[in-house]
Parts: structure tokens; sequence; C-alpha cells
């Protein structure tokens, strides 16, 4: 038998109402009623049915769950008022109470009561089977957990394929098969795997037919969700199905033979999943802030709470509504605010709030899915944290309405004065800070009261220093605000005023130069004992009897002195304005005034002495040294003059040549370039080299004027082709002559000789050192030879040098024949000698020059004499100095010797030319 299924769109039309004739109510606290409210549409989104092939014509095709007969059910919301119904497919029509019936070929259309009212529309699905299936799946869903699953008896979906009918019988043109969807409940509890429906094609009575489903959830992910018996044509679900993880399916069912060739083209198949309402609504946070200022009135916007439900929000399982469920705290009115049980905005529906009272309220919201039915409906709770936020509606006020403080006068930047204030807004914002103004007593602008950022207190400070004598007191008015304004209807306070008296306290105030500093104008060359000027101070303390003392604190040069009475100021030296200590023309100087006040106070006052130039300075020849060429055609040498004075006391310059000596004028000239310049040539037509001094007399402008004869040496020098002096004469024009040019080479020369003769010297020295032979012979040296020791005897034969010349001789007679006056140090005296020797009778210092000399002399000439490297024997030290003790100077038998020549030996001879030279004895 053939089935179709074909869809037809019911589309109802009607006024739109306002939203107070919805039907929506609100609670005390803004939550739902025991009523629903109403929205107006049909009870489906979608209406399935299965009717017989052989449907009459005018016969209702649609029955609602009650087993009526077919009605749409449209909920209208408003009584008494008709809802015009109507079809876009002309195959069916609906009746005015809602029920549709068939009518015959296509039938798409639309109907509505009014043109600008809202059409509501809904799809009708309609199958054609041979038989009467079961009444469709319902549904009724209950508390959390608590459900009905109907048990649908399964249908039988064939394959299409062309019937063989008798001409006699009315041919009915094919049409497209369309499957209707099939419906599976999720959280199904089982058992599984559930049979869904059975798909078998009408060949299967000829050959033998093999099943097969393809799709998500067939062979593709998730997978194993669907199977078919491939013989019998049974589809299972095997598991639980959850419409939040997939709402919907598309399978495709497939028939083969046992070849696997097509017998039937596949047929689509669509499974949608049930929701149930097994989710529930969750916020988005669970801890919402809002704000609030206080003062609001009823219906002001505070915050909104959101919370979302998994499950379908197209049926009631998925349609949330809010409501208040606590309100903390509940002082002053229990109920301040109320929710949008729809849109979970959060309004006032009170006045009263108080930031100073109530700073925050806590809300606990409630959403329930079922469009709030707390019978069947899932719940879940967020917390709704609302501030109150401040505004000025409390004025700063004045603790007192006077205040007093006191002030040294002369000083500033100091408090005098503490105003406090309170203000209940919140601290710390522009609400609570306060800002003070001084609007009376003040007019000079000695005080301002500043703001303290801790304590919100105002603070007068002294800005300007205030005079005891001019005002002993202040009466202040100052007035507070605060940095924001106050809100509307908010008066001000009258203690926002306050007066502040402050008292001056007199202090010993310092001496004051009236002019500080003082210039005064004086010529320099003032002599000394010039009375300049009186520089004397005031004292500001009237009131009091004190008297004034002055002192010099610093005077660079020492030229001024100052009466400690009077002030009055004296040059104690002549005023120089080219002195150092005077910088652009002023000479400074600083005095000290104290008073005899308790305590002592002292002030300081400058004197600046502008010194006017006097022309007290001759100029001076510039530059004082030169150098010029030979030949008269050489450049000349310009010359200038400067002039410690200044204006006009200075240039221009007369530059001229003496008289005297003749040879100047005769060798040289001197030529005028402008007032400051001049020019010095030869004038002859050659010069010989050398250095020569050329005197110059320069005079300036001053009046009256005055000279200076200065003296400018030139060098002479031979030049090259470029006008140059050559590098000889180059060195000779800077000082040197000749004579000494070839001494200095000279020195140079001798001095590298003898550096290389010390040189030479040192290198033979350290040669002798190195192969300088004691007592071995050449021939005999064993160094680097290789000696044989295999024969005996034969001695030392190299040691053939009588040592006994080395020792003391044991006889006296070489001594004894000595020549007489010849006589070595360093032998033994053949005689006892005496203690202390006799010395010469004539006192010359030249006489221990004398004996050395003598010494030498007889070691020379002494044949017995010891080698000159030979080793001395020193094992006999004498009896004594030849020379003497100091106390031999007065061993001298005689009385005659004269001493006086120690004077010449130096300082360290001095005490002994004290003690022996000179001068009758004691």
């Amino acid at each position: 038998m053939l089935l179709f299924l074909t869809k037809m769109k019911i589309v109802c039309a009607i006024s739109l109402m306002s939203a107070s004739l919805l039907g929506t109510s609100w609670g005390s606290h803004g939550g739902l009623s025991s009523k629903p409210p109403c929205r107006p549409g049909f009870s489906e989104s979608f209406y399935s049915v299965f009717v017989s092939r052989d449907i009459l014509q005018g016969q209702s095709s649609l029955k609602d769950t009650t087993g009526s007969s077919g009605r749409v059910v449209f909920e209208e919301c408003r009584d008494g008022e008709a809802v015009e119904f109507g079809s876009h497919d002309p195959s069916f029509s609906v009746r005015t109470e809602g029920s549709s019936r068939k009518e015959q070929g296509e039938f798409p259309g639309s109907g509505r009561r009014a043109p600008d009212t809202p059409v509501w529309e809904n799809t009708l699905k309609l199958a054609l089977v041979e038989h009467t299936p079961s009444p469709p799946v319902t549904q009724t869903t209950g508390k959390e957990g608590d459900s009905t699953e109907p048990k649908p008896q399964p249908s039988i979906i064939k394959f299409p394929w062309k019937q063989q009918q008798s001409p006699s019988v009315p041919r009915r043109q094919k049409r497209d098969w369309v499957i209707p969807p099939i419906n599976v409940p999720e959280n199904s509890r089982g058992p599984f795997p559930q049979m869904l429906v059975r798909i078998r094609s009408d060949q299967d009575r000829d050959i033998q037919i093999r099943y097969s489903i393809t799709g998500a959830g067939a062979d593709q992910p998730p997978t194993e969700v669907y199977n078919i018996d491939p013989v019998a044509g049974k589809m299972f679900v095997t598991k639980p199905l959850d419409r939040e993880e997939r709402s919907s399916y598309h399978l495709r069912a497939h028939a083969v033979d046992m070849n696997g060739n097509k017998v039937e083209n596949p047929i689509d198949l669509y499974i949608y999943v049930i929701d149930m309402n097994d989710n529930r609504p969750e916020f988005r946070k669970q801890v919402y802030n809002g704000s609030v200022d206080e003062g609001s009135k009823p219906g002001s916007y505070v915050m909104k709470v959101t919370a979302n439900d998994a499950d379908d929000d197209t049926t009631a399982n998925g349609m949330v509504r809010y409501r208040i469920l606590s309100q903390s705290p509940r002082s002053a009115i229990p109920n301040m605010f109320t929710i949008n049980s729809e849109t979970g905005d959060i309004v006032t529906v009170a006045p009263g709030l108080d930031r100073e009272r109530v700073s925050q309220y806590t809300i606990i919201v409630q959403a329930t899915d079922m469009e709030g039915n707390l019978n069947f409906g899932l719940s879940n709770t967020a917390t709704a944290l609302i501030a109150v936020t401040d505004i000025n509606d409390h004025p700063p006020e004045m603790t007192s309405r006077t205040f007093s403080g006191e002030v040294l006068e002369n000083r500033e930047d100091l408090p005098v004065a503490n105003l406090t204030v309170i203000d209940l807004d919140q601290p710390h914002t522009q609400n609570w800070n306060a800002v003070y103004r001084i609007i009376g007593g003040d007019p000079s602008g000695h005080f301002t009261v500043r703001t303290d950022p801790v304590t919100n207190n105002g603070v007068v400070t002294v800005v300007k220093p205030v005079d005891y004598e001019m005002n002993r007191a202040f009466m202040l008015n100052v007035v507070v605000s605060n940095q924001a304004s106050l809100a509307s209807g908010i008066p001000s306070s009258p203690l926002s005023t306050a007066g502040v008296t402050i008292s001056v306290v007199d202090v010993n105030e310092p001496p004051v130069f009236p002019s500080n500093p003082k210039v005064i104008r004086f010529e320099e060359g003032v002599p000394a004992g010039t009375t300049l000027t009186t520089f004397s101070a005031n004292d500001p303390d009237r009131l009091r009897h004190q008297t004034v003392r002055y002192s010099k604190m610093s005077d660079p040069a020492d030229w001024l002195r100052i009466n400690n009475t009077n002030g009055q100021i004296v040059t104690m030296a002549v005023l120089d304005r080219e002195s150092i200590y005077v910088k652009n023309n002023v000479y400074e100087a600083t005095f000290l005034a104290v008073d005899t006040g308790s305590p002592v106070a002292s002030g300081t006052g400058t004197l600046q002495i502008h010194l006017l130039d006097v022309n007290d300075n001759a100029p001076e020849l510039q530059p004082r040294e030169a150098q010029m060429c030979e030949r008269r055609r050489s450049k000349g040498i310009n010359v200038t003059a400067s002039d410690a004075d200044a204006e006009p006391n200075v240039g221009p310059f007369v530059f001229e040549l003496p008289t005297f000596p003749l040879s100047v004028r005769r060798n040289w000239t001197i030529s005028r370039l402008d007032g400051y310049y001049a020019q010095l040539r030869l004038r002859i037509s050659r010069l010989e080299t050398g250095v020569y001094e050329v005197p110059v007399i320069v005079t300036d402008s001053g009046n009256p004027p005055l000279s200076n004869r200065s003296v400018i040496r030139v060098k002479v020098c031979p030049c090259d082709e470029n006008g140059d002096c050559s590098s000889v004469e180059a060195v000779a024009a800077a000082g040197l002559g000749t004579g000494a040019i070839v001494a200095i080479l000279i020195c140079i020369i001798i001095l590298l000789i003898l550096v290389l003769l010390f040189v030479m010297w040192m290198k033979r020295k350290e040669k002798e050192r190195q192969t300088k032979q004691l007592l071995i012979d050449p021939e005999d040296d064993v160094r680097d030879n290789i000696l044989k020791y295999d024969e005996e005897g034969g001695g030392e034969e190299d040691q053939d040098y009588d040592l006994s010349q080395l020792q003391q001789p044991e006889s006296l007679d070489h001594i004894i024949t000595k020549p007489t006056g010849v006589r070595r140090v360093d032998e033994r005296p053949m005689v006892a000698e005496s203690q202390y020797p006799v010395r010469p009778t004539l006192p010359h210092p030249g006489d221990i020059g004398d004996f050395i000399n003598e010494g030498l002399r007889a070691a020379d000439n002494d044949p017995t004499a010891p080698p000159y490297d030979s080793l001395l024997v020193f094992d006999y030290e004498g009896s004594g100095s030849t020379v003497g003790s100091v106390s031999s100077l007065n061993s001298s038998s005689s009385g005659e010797q004269d001493y006086d020549y120690l004077n010449d030996w130096g300082p360290r001879f001095k005490k002994l030319a004290d003690m022996y030279g000179g001068g009758d004895e004691d």
C-alpha cells in the first residue's frame, strides 16, 4: 500500500494585544502567580498525524490528544474575539472552530482577520497509511525524575514501488515519498536495544533483501547509536539519547539483494530526540554586583540577572522565570526590590534608600524552568549584592561656631588654627571632601584654609607675614562646603559658617636697611679718610626703646670703615677701579646692624660703590716680542696697546718712536694703521741678524693724556723664499745666540762621548772579571779542559809565587833598612809607638791630605809591598791611628797652637772651633 506525507501550514491572524492583557500577573516579590501567563499561539510547534489513504473529502484529518475530531488547539488570551484560521494549501481547509478537513489538490494559502495583525504559523504533516496507526506519543513531565515514557507500537515503512492497478480503477498520480520523523524521548530507561521502526520492501516476497542504514549515529560518529536487522529490517536504538548533546539524526535506509544490487532507492529517516526537563537553570554568575543611588525613586533600574537552561527553550522545559526569595537586611522596608520574572531585571519598588542607614542589600534570586511552575519545574539560586551608592545629601557642619588661634609676626607657612567638621556622606569622596573659603576679615590675604586629606578638618595657615605693629588681631569668617554640589532638595546647614579669631604675637624684629643694596657713585682715586655716605638701618619695633649698632661684615679690599653708632662710612685707602676686587666697575661691601633687644636681632645691608674711571693708567704696548726678516721688503710688525682704564680714557692711541737714541729712527719707522693699531717696519734696506730692542712711545686719549715708553724685542733673521725664518735662525730668534747654540751642541756631543766611554769601561771591567786569573797560568787553566790524573807527583807547579809576602814577616830587617820617612801603615811597627803621635807644628787643613799622599807614595815606592790584586792580611790592627783622637787636641805641649782653621771646615766643626779656636782660656 502506498504511503505519502504532505505538509500544511496553518496561519492564524489575531490582533496584537498589550502586555497588560496577556495575563501576566506580578506577585508581592515580583514572581509569578499560581496561574502561568497566557501566550497566544498554537499548543504545538508542529502536528503529525497518520491518516488513511481512503480519507474522504470533508472528513476531519487531525485529532487532538483526547481523541476528539481533528482540531488545532490555539490559545487566544482574549475572550470573545474571534480568531480566523486558514491554510496555504487548497487541498486542506480549516474550520472556524479549529478542525481541519481534506480538500482536493494542492493547498497552499492563508487567511487573516485584519491586514496589520500578527500571524502565527504552524505545520501539519499528514501521513497516509494502510491501517489506522497507534495514537501519537504524548509526554507528561512532572517533577524532576518523574516521567511517563509511552511505548509506541513501531510502524512499518515500505519502500515505494509502482502498484499494478486494473484499467477500471482510477489511477493516482505517483508522488515523492516523505517519511514522517521518528520521535524518540531522551533519557529513556530501556530496555536496550529498543525497536523504533521496521523497514521493508514489497519485493521481499520475490527475492531475499538485505537492509542497512547509513549516516551520523550509524556508520558515522557518533557510531553504534542505531543499528538495523539486515534481514527483518527492524531498526533499533542502542542506548539512551541526550537531546542537549544531539537533538536530531538524519539516516538513510538502503535495500539491496543478496548480490549487493540496489533494489530500492534509499529513503531518508529523520529521528528527533524529544526533550525532557532534565536540566536545571544555571546562573551565569553565582554572585551579581549592582548598585543604586540612595534616594532613588520606585521603578529605578538596579541590575539584571540571567540564568540559562540547557533544555529546549521552545518548550516549557527551557522557559525560565525569576523571583526573589529573600532580602537582607529587612529593616526599613522589607520588600525594597522586585524582579521581572521573564527578563531578570531588578528594580526598586519602594522609596527610602538611605546609604547612611543601609549601605548594601543582599538578595537571593531563584530561577525556575517550566515557566516558573514550582510544582514541576527545576530551580536554582544566585546572590545579588546591591550597593547603595552615596549622594551628597548631608552638608558638612562645623563642630563649633567659633575657633581661635595665634600667629607670630613675620612668619609664614605655619598653621595657626584647626577647624573641625562633620559630614555623614561616604568618606574620601567628593560628597565628603570639605572645601574651606575665607569670606571676610582678611582683605590683604594673609591667611588661607587648607583641607586635611585624612581628617577633613580645615587648617588655617598664614601665607603672608603679619606685622604686630599694624594688626594685633584678625577676625576671619570661614565657610565650608563639599567638592560635589548638594543633591536636589537638600538645604545648606547653618553650621557651615564659623568665625576664627587670630591673635598676633609680637617678636623682636631685626633692623632693616631702607635701601638694600644701597648704590653710590664716586670717582676712583678718592683718598683715604673721605666720607662716602651714611648707611643706617631702621628698627621695626617702634613700640620698644632699642638702639642699633653697626659693624662691617665683608670688605674684600679693606677700603671702608663704618661708624658703629650712626652708620657713617669713611674710606681707609684709595679706591681703585682697576682693582681685582671691583667687578663691572662696582665694589661691594656688606654691613651688619644689631639691636639691643632680647633676644638680639640683626640685619644685613649691602653697599655698592660704582667707581667712575679716571685716566690713571698709561697704555701698554702689545706685543712685547716679535720677529722680522732682515730685508726691508719683509712684512712689518703690527702693534697695538692695552689700557686698564675705560672709555674715554683709552684709545685712539698715538704710536711714535723716540728721538733718542738716534739709531732707532735711523733703522726703524712706525706708521699708524688706525686709532688702535700701528705697524713697525725697517727703514734701511737690510739689518744684521740679531735681537733688537726698539722703544715705542704710546699715548692714550685721556684728559689729560698719559704716555708710556715701551720696548719691543724684535728678532731679525734671514728668511727663505716664503718670508719665513730658517730653522737655525728661528732658534736664534727665540733668544739664543750662535755661541750659545754651538755650546749646547758641544755639550751634547761631550755627554754622548762620556756615556759611550762609560759603557765601554763597564764592558771591559765585566770582561776582565770573567777572564781574570788569580794564581793559575792560562795554559794550566782547568776550565773547559780535560786533565789527566794518571801521573802522581809534581805538586802544585802553578803555585810559584812566594806566599810569604802575604803574611806578616818574622824579621824586621826589611823595615830597618827602609829609608827614613817611608813606612806602611798596615805593617807592624818595629818600635813601640807613642799613644798619641805628635801632630805637625804647622796647623793647616792640608796636613790630612799630605798624610794620605805620603802613604800613597810610600806604597808605590816600596819594593816589598804585596801585589796589586793580592790578598792583604789585616790580622794586626795596630796600636792606634796616627791621626790621633779628638782628645789629643789638648795634648799639645805647646800652648801656642792655633785652631782657628776649624772655622773653615764648615758647620760640623763649628762646635770644635768654639771650644778651641780663639779666646783666652779659663
